[in-house]
């Protein structure tokens, strides 16, 4: 099982100095991976179901979000092993071309360690700002990778979608990997068996065993009926939950608690065919507890 860490690029501890400390000390520990996400706006507008069944805003962290491929690309120049990743960057939100480019860009600065972690992203407003319709997703994201992937090729590119269009020209520069992995984030049973069919691996968010599981086997099983090495592609989960000093005991979130806690659910999910975690939860004491307690459970996970 591999982990991978969130670096502190929204809410309190998101700063230049915290980005280059998580960076250095989870490639120190021996972490598989480092990532980022991307979100362009936080509305005024309440538009996530609340507690008392009202509408609320997005959460506060949101507020401020470091880009997600410019700061990826300044730890690429901090770091020498550590994978570099997304999850997730909303492709619809951006030109294919470009966003192809910027992935390239990251590779080539990162001596080949990026990861293009991307969805089809979820906020009316952030469509709006792109000037995207949400009604693209779906088949306009299935044009996104292809084009992506045809940048990524040999010159000339040329791509003819019903959205996109590349007239044969040179692209460059070209990734150092031979094949830079697409890695889809989905949590749908639709958006697991798409990913099986154009990606090279899932990323959902972790909710629970009994979900990752179900994940695992519809993206496997789609995968292997396409005829594709369904073993080779890697199902990436995401955790959203708190890691504490203390135990949490019962009731407490998946993949959330105390290291020791954590550790037991990362074994389980081993077994269940997961091959990668990443944890984009931080502790509420701030940068110095946060990084012991992802040291004590990168030691505990083994």
């Amino acid at each position: 099982m591999e982990l991978g860490m969130a670096l502190p690029t929204s809410g309190s501890l998101a700063s230049v100095p915290n980005i280059k400390r998580v960076a250095q000390e989870a490639e120190r520990l021996g972490y598989a991976a480092l990532w980022t996400y991307e979100r362009l706006l936080r509305p005024m507008a309440k538009i996530l179901p609340g507690p008392d069944g009202g509408l609320q805003r997005i959460p506060a962290e949101y507020r401020e979000t470091y880009e997600p491929l410019e700061t990826l690309s300044f730890v690429a120049g901090l770091t020498e092993r550590i994978r570099l990743g997304t999850s997730i960057v909303d492709a619809l939100l951006h030109v294919p071309v470009v966003l192809a480019r910027r992935y390239a860009t990251l590779d080539q600065l990162s001596g080949g360690r990026a990861i293009a972690g991307i969805g089809q992203g979820w906020m009316p407003q952030e469509f709006a700002t792109a000037n995207v319709p949400l009604k693209r997703r779906g088949a306009g994201f299935d044009e996104v990778v292809a084009a992506m992937r045809a940048c990524w090729g040999p010159d000339p590119v040329e791509y003819q979608g019903r959205f996109y269009a590349i007239e044969a020209s040179e692209v460059n520069p070209k990734p150092v990997q031979e094949h830079l992995p697409i890695i889809m984030g989905a949590n749908s049973e639709a958006g697991q068996r798409r990913a099986a069919r154009i990606a090279d691996g899932l990323n959902p968010n972790a909710f629970s065993l009994e979900q990752m599981a179900a994940s695992v086997r519809t993206f496997r099983t789609a995968a292997a009926d396409l005829g594709r090495d369904a073993a080779a592609l890697p199902v990436i989960g995401r955790a959203n939950v708190p890691i504490t000093a203390d135990p949490l005991g019962d009731g407490r979130p998946f993949l959330g608690g105390s290291p020791a806690e954590i550790a037991g659910d990362l074994k389980r999910l081993g077994e269940a065919g997961v091959d990668h975690v990443l944890f984009y939860n931080v502790a509420p004491d701030g940068i110095d507890s946060h990084l012991r307690l992802m040291a004590e459970l990168r030691e505990r996970a083994g």
